[in-house]
């Protein structure tokens, strides 16, 4: 296909609010496309957007108003003056676009029959809970005098008042058979890759456009799953390496701080993943996290943090011992003997001291490190994942708030603790809750990937049982 060709032309047509401007909506990931009201003739103009893939204009989508008054539209162009020679459709339409009426009465109805006859194909929007009515009957009559390829969209399928069977034999009796299933709020994941299919169904000279359209929607799928999974990664990540030396005079402050920065930092998330997918940063809020207490303990004992005291002290002493060290001057309330710290150790105490002096220092003074329970750590990762299906299933002409409730299984309060997120306790450096600009060191990208790949593989899983 040239570079230099012309892009498709698809008008978006149908009755006033079954759903146009939401389609162009979810087709094009602009929350922000026209203007969707429940009010009748919301959409008074056409609107076009474009779908490009590494830069060419693949297919340009026009929103039009919706018909109004087709019973009459239909009795007006059937008495229009006959002519000595029969008239097929598009030049009987042509006959009345050129009359005053389609200036006056119909104005609406003839932008709409403009824009489909200066287009390659339409998408004819049906609002499946509607009956089928003989308004929409006179509509699709029309609408088919324009000679241009229809396909069918029934929207608002997933309702329980959609009366899909009726509208299927009404669209077969007009020679519609090829049609296909999109409700606008809640797409299907396979949605756009079923609509443009047909579409090339009716469109066949279009089927190289719109494979690669469907292959490049599919690539950018997996794109966006991989970077979110990244973002909720990160989050985990920063969450768990947060660690706060706090003296118990001031626990309570200690605690709701550390509450507050954690929500900020899930809900920094939250609006992460948003943007992402396109929505608007209210679409979803965070709410309460069942945080009562933090994590009180020693996680100098995690086996990360012996390992990076062993490498640092190894270089003065046998790995061995340096961990036995280690772990008696961590557990000792820093009474390490006089007899250990003389000889070759000295080297190797002074590097682990300029790593842990801080804490060490904490310790004495008598202060606690204050970090995230591990409960909480895996309801944060069950409500991304949650949030991130939602985003997945959700059409952007949704118009109500994703809600973040706690989940009520136990999954979140017991069970394996990620290794990644093990290892992160033992870096406090990790963490922008500390304080402190994150240390973007390669284990810290290494620890984070590790757990997306998990959180993805987990997620496949979950869908395939």
């Amino acid at each position: 296909m040239s570079e230099q060709s012309a892009p498709l032309k698809l008008a978006v047509v149908g009755h006033t609010n079954v759903g146009k401007t939401s389609l162009l909506r979810t087709l094009t990931r602009d929350v922000g496309f026209g203007a969707i009201s429940h009010r009748p003739s919301t959409t008074q103009h056409v609107e076009g957007a474009r779908l490009s893939v590494d830069g060419e204009a693949l297919i340009e989508l026009y929103d039009t108003p919706g018909f109004e008054d087709a019973v009459a539209l239909y009795e007006y162009i059937e008495q229009l003056p006959k002519t000595a020679e029969r008239l097929d459709g598009p030049e009987l339409l042509q006959r009345f676009l050129n009359s005053s009426e389609a200036r006056q009465r119909f104005e609406q109805e003839a932008k709409v029959l403009r824009q489909l006859l200066q287009s390659d194909a339409g998408f004819y929007v049906i609002d499946a809970r509607e009956p089928v009515l003989a308004k929409y009957r006179d509509e699709l009559a029309i609408l088919t005098m324009c000679g241009k390829p229809l396909l069918p969209v029934l929207n608002f399928v997933n309702s329980t008042e959609q009366r899909e069977p009726a509208w299927r034999e009404v669209l077969a009796r007009l020679g519609l058979h090829a049609l296909v299933r999109f409700d606008t709020i809640a797409p299907p994941q396979d949605g756009e890759q079923r609509l443009y299919e047909n579409l090339s169904l009716v469109l066949d000279s279009q089927r190289p456009r719109l494979q690669r359209l469907i292959e490049h929607n599919q690539t950018q799928v997996l794109v966006r799953r991989k970077a979110a999974y990244r973002l909720i990664a990160e989050l985990l990540v920063d969450v768990s390496a947060c660690r706060r030396s706090v003296h118990p005079d001031q626990l309570e402050e200690a605690i709701q701080n550390l509450h507050r920065d954690v929500r900020q930092r899930e809900q920094t998330c939250v609006e992460a993943l948003l943007k992402l997918y396109a929505f608007r940063k209210d679409d979803a809020q965070a709410s309460a996290l069942p945080l009562e207490e933090g994590r009180w303990g020693d996680d100098l004992f995690n086996p990360a943090t012996m390992k990076q005291l062993g490498i640092k002290v190894g270089g003065g002493m046998a790995a061995g011992a340096a961990t036995g060290v280690g772990i008696d001057l961590l557990t000792g309330g820093l009474s390490l003997g006089m007899a250990t710290v003389v000889g070759a150790a000295v080297g190797g105490l002074t590097q682990t001291f300029r790593n842990y002096g801080e804490r060490l220092k904490g310790k004495w003074r008598g202060e606690r490190e204050l970090t995230v329970n591990d409960s909480t750590l895996r309801l944060l990762a069950i409500r991304q994942q949650r949030l991130l299906n939602a985003l997945e299933q959700r059409g952007h002409a949704a118009q109500a708030r994703i809600q973040m409730d706690t989940p009520l299984e136990q999954q979140w309060r017991e069970g394996e603790l990620a290794q990644p997120l093990k290892t992160a306790r033992a870096y406090p450096a990790w963490s922008s809750l500390n304080a402190k600009k994150p240390q973007q060191d390669l284990q810290r990208t290494e620890e984070i990937e590790r757990l997306a790949d998990s959180l993805a593989k987990q997620q496949l899983i979950a869908e395939q049982s």
